[in-house]
């Protein structure tokens, strides 16, 4: 028996150009990403929800998905970072426990690694590897996206995830027969979901892909060749790898985020009370224990539902309402009932039985169920909770609520209120601590107890009013309150109460939440609280950023004129808005011409081009109009992804130009002149602008003037 050798060779493909535009984007956004160790711009805002991840302590920003987050706090742990630093300044000085680089060094990666990516997504879309080089050239000289990759940012981040998924589906659609294809597919689906997880606005990329796929996949549905059942499950896979897995990916986010901060933290009152008793710590530490059924005779804490404009509880004091408001209106001059947006002993209600005299718990309780009739008596004062036909100091369309006095003067105690409770599963579902979520409805009069949103003036101490409203559609959340703190009392004499409310509550019952009640609370807190966005100094609006009107301070040193500013290079930009013009007459011409039956170009050049069109000219438009509706504070910054795909589109369409338009050789020479005249702007201005890139060399006051190419450019002069 004879043993056959049989060959074996491996190629390997090396793209030289590929290999170098890798290398210098990973020396211009690596090097020196040490400097300035000082918080520089956002730093002071991620680096803030950094040190929470390091704590493992809850918390919520609005702005976006807690993807982005968990990558800087990755870079963080594997620096070794404990946390500790305190995050309140731009230009603060890192101590020496912060790892500078660790923190820096996933964004730097990730905004070298689009240069690459931007090559291949070109050649994808079935221009030249000249054109491919043009487009990472451009990219590479880009001083806007050097300083947004060189710190503890997330838009570098973003624009890689959206260029990677943009690149994979074009490698999945054109890849028919390869063992790869599948593969593709679920790196796209894989890389929006990251996309969207990073930032809100990967979402918009995402729909585009999404378009893109479903104009495909009808095309396939159409294809004759292929039988039903391959039909069926080209389009089922598809929708997996498209739809199914970033939902899959994006909720993974979310059991992550709340795996690891479980501890109680700063933004815990933003959250229902249900959602802060499943920390540890804070709420949790207090209301553990607590009795589930609220009865009569239970002592409770009252919080709204609703977080806007503040959390807040059900209170009182001993100062009436003023007998006449600045307007000369009158008031009932009864005790003031306001929501305090703070933990108060004199937020603790009794929880009464009208039809009996005792204030405490009787053995074994009487639970109180939806549709019971109860009094509200305050702990410290023993006010009752009352509401009649008096006008609301602050709404004066809604009726006042008051701790009832009589001041015998023919107004009779309307202090009976229906107990509603909204979420029940039954008719006479018992109210529950923490977990019911209950309307108040005045038996006299049918208003509900609510917060109207308005703050009192000085004499009600600028806390929140309370008002009965008698127009309620539906249940809304300003009208919606829920048991926090809760125990049975057991004191009948006011001292006795007074000092029983004053100690700690005691006991030990579990209320964990599932993982899906807390991401839809969490998702929904997200998407519908907004702080409130004040002016910033360097906001600007998405018009200004078309022709880069505006620019951004990120670091100044206290000293010297060395500094930070995200400024743009001012030719690609201007060359990039040339460029959108030419395609947009371009495509609408040979739309035009085509629709006359004149076939310009060749089809499959028309075909290329609309593809192109497709990705560069809708990724721009898809990053960049959305901003136009958004009703928050904007930055320069938020352009860059939109920037990204209109520079991707400069090669695309010189290259067309260059092969479909110019005719002659000598207009193709003369062109070709002008394109190397162009690329030498280009890395001028990069040059130029490289010391406010990247901080070093300090520039003497009037080489900084010099560099002042817009008026309204604001940057920084320190005369020495």
């Amino acid at each position: 028996m004879h043993c056959v050798k049989l060959p074996i060779s491996v190629t390997v493909e090396i793209n030289l150009l590929l290999v170098a535009v890798t290398a210098l984007a990973l020396v211009t956004r690596l090097y020196g990403i040490h400097f300035p160790k000082a918080v520089v711009f956002d730093e002071v805002y991620y680096g803030q929800f950094l040190s929470l991840y390091m704590k493992q302590v809850f918390f919520i920003d609005e702005s976006g998905p807690p993807f982005g987050h968990m990558i800087l706090a990755f870079g963080a742990y594997l620096g070794g970072f404990d946390g500790n630093f305190v995050w309140n300044r731009i230009g603060a000085e890192y101590t020496s426990n912060v790892p500078v680089w660790s923190l820096r060094i996933i964004p730097a990666l990730a905004g070298s690694f689009c240069i690459p990516l931007a090559y291949l997504l070109v050649v994808e879309l079935g221009y030249s590897h000249l054109s491919a080089l043009g487009a990472s050239a451009l990219l590479l000289m880009e001083n806007s996206m050097i300083v947004q990759s060189r710190f503890m940012l997330l838009e570098s981040v973003l624009i890689f995830f959206l260029l990677l998924a943009v690149l994979s589906y074009l490698r999945f659609h054109k890849a028919h027969n390869s063992s790869f294809r599948w593969i593709w597919l679920v790196i796209c689906g894989v890389s929006c979901a990251y996309g969207i997880g990073v930032k809100y606005m990967g979402i918009f990329t995402y729909l585009l892909l999404l378009g893109l796929a479903a104009v495909h996949t009808w095309k396939l549905i159409g294809d004759r060749t292929l039988s039903h059942g391959k039909v069926v499950v080209q389009v089922l896979v598809r929708f997996l790898g498209l739809v199914v897995l970033p939902v899959i990916l994006y909720l993974g986010f979310f059991y992550v985020h709340l795996t690891l901060l479980y501890r109680s933290g700063p933004h815990d009152q933003m959250m229902s009370s249900a959602f802060q008793a499943s920390l540890e710590g804070g709420l949790a530490r207090i209301t553990q224990g607590q009795p589930l059924d609220v009865a009569f005779g239970s002592q409770v804490t009252l919080r709204t539902v609703s977080s806007k404009p503040v959390p807040c509880w059900l209170h009182s004091h001993k100062v009436n309402y003023p007998i006449r408001y600045e307007n000369g209106r009158g008031s009932s001059h009864q005790q003031q009932v306001t929501c305090y947006p703070f933990k108060d002993v004199n937020n603790w209600w009794i929880i009464k039985d009208p039809g009996r005299q005792s204030l405490v718990v009787s053995s074994p309780p009487r639970p109180v169920k939806h549709g019971d009739i109860i009094q509200l008596l305050h702990g410290m004062t023993s006010r009752y909770l009352n509401t009649h036909d008096v006008a609301a100091p602050m709404s004066p369309h809604s009726q006042e609520v008051s701790g009832y006095i009589d001041f015998n003067v023919s107004m009779p105690a309307q202090n009976l209120w229906k107990v509603d409770v909204v979420n029940r599963e039954s008719d006479r579902e018992i109210w529950k601590t923490i977990l019911s979520e209950v309307r108040l409805v005045h038996v006299n009069t049918s208003a509900v107890l609510k917060l109207s949103g308005a703050s009192l003036p000085e004499w009600g101490f600028k806390q929140l009013e309370v008002v009965g409203d008698k127009i309620h559609k539906g249940y809304h959340q300003s009208g919606m309150w829920n048991v926090e703190e809760h125990r049975y009392g057991r004191s009948q004499e006011q001292k006795e109460r007074e000092l029983e409310l004053k100690s700690p509550t005691h006991s030990d019952v579990n209320r964990n939440l599932t993982f899906m009640a807390k991401f839809i609370e969490l998702q929904w807190k997200m998407l519908t609280v907004k702080n409130e966005d004040s002016e910033h100094k360097y906001s600007s609006s998405p018009l200004e950023w078309i022709s880069m009107d505006t620019n951004i301070a990120y670091w100044l040193h206290p000293s010297s004129n060395a500094q930070i500013q995200l400024i743009g290079n001012f030719v690609t930009w201007t060359i990039a808005n040339l460029v959108l013009v030419v395609y947009c007459l371009l495509f609408l011409t040979y739309l035009l011409r085509r629709q006359r039956k004149v076939e310009d170009i060749p089809q499959d050049a028309w075909e290329q081009l609309v593809l192109a069109g497709v990705v560069c000219f809708g990724g721009w438009a898809v990053n960049y109009l959305p901003f136009f509706l958004m009703d928050k504070t904007l930055f320069l910054y938020h352009y860059l992804p939109a920037l990204t795909f209109k520079i991707l589109q400069i090669p695309i369409v010189i290259e067309h130009l260059y092969i479909h338009v110019l005719r002659s050789p000598a207009q193709q020479k003369a062109f070709g002149g002008v394109i190397l005249a162009v690329l030498c702007s280009v890395y001028v201005s990069y040059h130029n602008l490289s010391p406010l890139t990247y901080g070093r060399p300090a520039l003497m006051s009037d080489e900084l003037a010099a560099l002042r190419w817009r008026e309204s450019w604001d940057i920084l002069l320190r005369k020495r």
